[in-house]
């Protein structure tokens, strides 16, 4: 197997960077669409995801405070994406749900205004669409691993929205300089 080039990794980062702004903001537009902010999209997103939640869970999750998410939750609630409903195994704690007949309204936001991605893998082989599979899969894990280890240093540190303060400055890297 053939060892990348520096050259194929920079460009590699510069294109997932790309991508990665790129789903932000249409996540954000999707949000507007649907009448949410964007971490109530999210979180929303999550519950569709899972089927139901905890509270504390999607705080977890999301790396939310409680609180944050019990307002998340009340919007969401208010327009009507979302129940809630006592947990049968601990009547102490609420599950949360998404609401069946709003779910439909969701999907057809994405399907109106998603990426068409029959047409983004013509002219792929199978081969090619396992490795794309194949990276975003791997993409996914490592971030999903980075962002708990991230979080997990803020709360160590105390530095970080979990201990109420600002985040700490990132060193710039030599090549920033």
């Amino acid at each position: 197997m053939a060892r990348q080039t520096d050259v194929e990794v920079e460009r590699l980062a510069e294109v997932t960077r790309r991508h990665s702004t790129a789903t932000v903001l249409y996540h954000h537009a999707i949000a507007e669409r649907l009448g949410l902010g964007p971490s109530d999209h999210k979180c929303l997103d999550l519950l569709l995801q899972h089927g139901e939640l905890t509270g504390s869970r999607l705080a977890a999750m999301t790396g939310l405070t409680t609180g944050a998410v019990t307002g998340v939750v009340n919007r969401l609630e208010s327009a009507n994406f979302l129940r809630r409903r006592p947990d049968p195994t601990d009547g102490r704690r609420q599950l949360l749900e998404p609401v069946p007949e709003r779910v439909g309204e969701v999907a057809a936001v994405f399907e109106e205004n998603g990426p068409a991605l029959d047409r983004l893998i013509v002219g792929m082989t199978p081969d090619q669409v396992a490795a794309v599979l194949t990276f975003l899969v791997r993409a996914t894990d490592e971030l999903q691993e980075r962002t708990t280890r991230l979080r997990g240093r803020a709360l160590l540190s105390g530095a970080g929205r979990a201990a109420g303060r600002r985040p700490s400055r990132p060193r710039r890297a030599k090549e920033d300089v």
